[in-house]
Parts: structure tokens; sequence; C-alpha cells
């Protein structure tokens, strides 16, 4: 039978018998570890050299010893001789040294796993009888690729004394446009406080004891100010929780991710930010309208459309080679095109509003400077929507116009 330990080897010392390629596929891992390495082979293979050379690696250029083994915590030998690395695997069992022997066919007192990591879970795969390095990794990998997805249970279930926040990006609803560092947190997650846009199906996924809390907010109605949000997040951090706050979208691009990370930091909370798929981006991207194009567009101005309407907006609307993105501007359509026909643009400049991006209800009307505020309202078109004002929301940019029109009609 073999019992499967973890041992840190961060800062203590370990002796590798030999120099050659399996040197230098185990010394990065036993580097990673933290150990403090010496070497002892009569030569190095010219990758295990420049790993030597690189992280100043001590090295004794000459055959292993049983002297080598005295003050060693742990040894691995892979000296390319069966008789050499079964001496020193016979040294350090006198010495009661666990010793990995690479040697075919041959075992030491302890074997290096197949090791998958996912936030501070380590997952270790191993044979009991014989060694199988290949079936391991599979099995290592097929783990790897369900932590990746969020699918196991790795949510701490003995409380921690400090808490931690991640601010998680989930872009603009669908859950398989997360990115796999998201999943991973919001599976070990102890509390999500979440907005009202973004992937909320994936919230079904979490165990049931994760407090989940809804601060989505709406147009005209936030019932939950920003500075509650904020507070509520460092108190269930300080409380020793792992605490996601889960957004649509980028935590950054109009999401006052920066005022959460100001107030986790100004509290001493450790945060991270994971970023997203911006609606900016991902939304038009969905109605098959690229926001730069070459030849059309070189620029993009992304705008928040309950903002004024600044000097560089104007710019921007005004300007043939920009494509201008407004978020929430459904209510402040008309001022926005009033404000850009006064400062130039035309009444023809192309103009796509796409409702509910990236979900079963997504919906592009396609319009003008001059027109769309008439068909919007003769669309009722609503929030949530992303407005594309420029070059690149002809409805042929990408296909011959009989083409687009066809497409259209769908």
């Amino acid at each position: 039978m073999t019992t499967m330990l973890g041992v840190s080897l961060a800062g203590r010392d370990v002796l590798f018998a030999g120099g050659g390629s399996v040197a230098a596929r185990r010394l990065p891992r036993l580097l990673e570890e933290g150990a403090r390495i010496r070497i002892v082979a009569p030569a190095l293979s010219a990758e295990t050299a420049e790993i030597v050379e690189s992280h100043g690696i001590a090295w004794t250029a000459r055959e292993v010893r049983e002297a080598d083994v005295a003050d060693a915590w742990f040894v691995h030998t892979a000296t390319g001789s069966a008789r050499v690395d079964a001496d020193v695997a016979a040294w350090c069992e006198r010495s009661r040294t666990f010793c990995v022997n690479a040697s075919d066919g041959a075992h030491g007192s302890a074997r290096l796993t197949a090791e998958t990591r996912s936030g501070d879970v380590i997952v270790a795969v191993a044979s009991d009888a014989g060694v199988d390095p290949r079936r391991a990794a599979r099995v290592r990998d097929a783990i790897a690729s369900l932590l990746e997805r969020g699918a196991l249970p790795v949510r701490r279930v003995r409380a921690s004394a400090r808490g931690r926040v991640a601010l998680v990006g989930g872009g603009p609803g669908p859950v398989d446009l997360m990115t796999v560092r998201a999943r991973r947190l919001l599976a070990e997650a102890d509390v999500v406080i979440a907005d009202r846009l973004g992937p909320v199906d994936v919230l079904t996924e979490l165990d049931p004891e994760v407090e989940v809390i809804d601060v989505g907010k709406r147009p005209g109605h936030h019932p939950v100010p920003q500075d509650e949000i904020n507070a509520m997040i460092v108190a269930r951090a300080r409380a020793g929780h792992r605490v996601v706050r889960l957004k649509g979208g980028d935590p950054f691009v109009f999401g006052r991710g920066g005022e959460e990370v100001a107030a986790c930091l100004e509290a001493g909370v450790p945060v991270e930010v994971v970023p997203a798929p911006s609606s900016a981006v991902a939304v038009p991207q969905a109605a098959g309208i690229p926001v730069t194009h070459r030849g059309v567009s070189g620029a993009m101005h992304v705008v928040n459309g309950q903002g004024e309407l600044t000097a560089g907006t104007l710019a921007a609307l005004a300007d043939d080679a920009v494509t201008t993105v407004v978020l929430m501007g459904v209510a402040a359509l008309e001022r926005i095109a009033e404000g850009a026909l006064a400062a130039g643009a035309p009444l023809s400049r192309p103009v796509a509003i796409v409702e509910s991006g990236h979900t079963p209800q997504q919906r592009t009307t396609r319009t003008t400077l001059g027109a769309a505020v008439a068909d919007a309202r003769a669309a009722g078109v609503r929030n949530p929507a992303v407005i594309v004002i420029g070059e690149v929301a002809r409805p042929d940019l990408l296909l011959p116009a009989p083409a687009a029109e066809r497409a259209h009609a769908r």
C-alpha cells in the first residue's frame, strides 16, 4: 500500500543525483516548490546545465557518495545507472530520508505524483502498484478540466482566519464565455454578491450553502447603494469568507470595480480583479459588428450614455474613422443624436442598437443618426442595449449589400 503525503520542500535541502534529461524535467518542479537544490553528477546535459546556470543551483561534478545524503531532507536519484540509483535509495533508507528512484522498474521510498492545482487546492495522482506515468497524467488532466470548469466541490469547509475578495467579470451573459479563473473562484466562494446582468445562470451551480446576495441595479432603481455594496464586500471578507463580486461585462468598464477595489485596499482586505469581455465589444460582436475594421474604423470611443457629452465624445461622434459605443444609453439616445449632428456628424451616419446581446432575446435595430430616435421608438427599444455609432454599423460592411439585406431580413 502507498500513502500519499503532502510534504513542503520550501527552503529545505534537496539532493538530485544525476544531471541528465530526467533532471531537466524534474528540477523546475522542485524549484517551484522553493527547494534548496544541490546536484551531484559527473556531467550535465545541455538542458540541465541551462537550468543550473539560470537558477544558481550548486553542482558537484563527480559521482554521488553516501555522505551526500547525510544533510538532505529529500533525495531524487536519476543517474542513468540502475546500480547507482539502487545504492542511493539504500543510503536514504539507512538515513531515513525520503528518496525518489527514477530507474525503470524500481521504487524509492517516495514518488513524484502527477499534480494539478486550482487556487490553493492541489490534486495529486499516483499508481499504487507499478509506475504508469501516462495513466497518471491522463487522470490528472481529466481532473484539471473539471476544476477549470468549476465542476468540483473546492469551496473551503473549515473557516479561514482571513477572507479575500475577487471582482469577477462575467462577460456578456453566457456562462461558457466566462474565464477559467472566474469559474474556479466561483467554485471556491463562500459569498457571491451578484449584479442583475451577466452570467446569472452560473449561480444555480453553486453549493447550496453559498450565500448569494442580489444587488442588481435597474435604470433609475438602485436598491443597494454603492457604499453599502462596498461595506458588504469588506464585512464578509473580514469575517473570513471568500467573496466573489460577480459583475456583468468587465469590472473596470463602467462596473464601479475601481471603487470596490479602493474600499478593499483601504480596509486591508486582499482583492483581485478577473477581467472579462466587456459588452462594449462583445455585444456588437454578437450582432456581427466589429468595433474596428481596417480601412473603416481605426479607433473606438466608449461612453456612458448617462453622462454628459464631453468634447472628446462629440469629436469622436463627428470623426468618420472612429466607432462610438454607448453603454446605458437608450434613455439618452435623442440627446446623443442631437449632439452628434450638432458636432458635424452626417445624418446618414450608420447606427446599430443591439438589445439583450448574447441571449435568445437578442435583437438589432439598424438605422442612421437622422432616423435613430424615431426608429428606436417605433421598434420599442429597451435596456439592456448597446448603441454603436459609426461606419462599422453598416449592414453591408462584412457582406455584399444583397446578402446583408437577406441576413438582416432573417
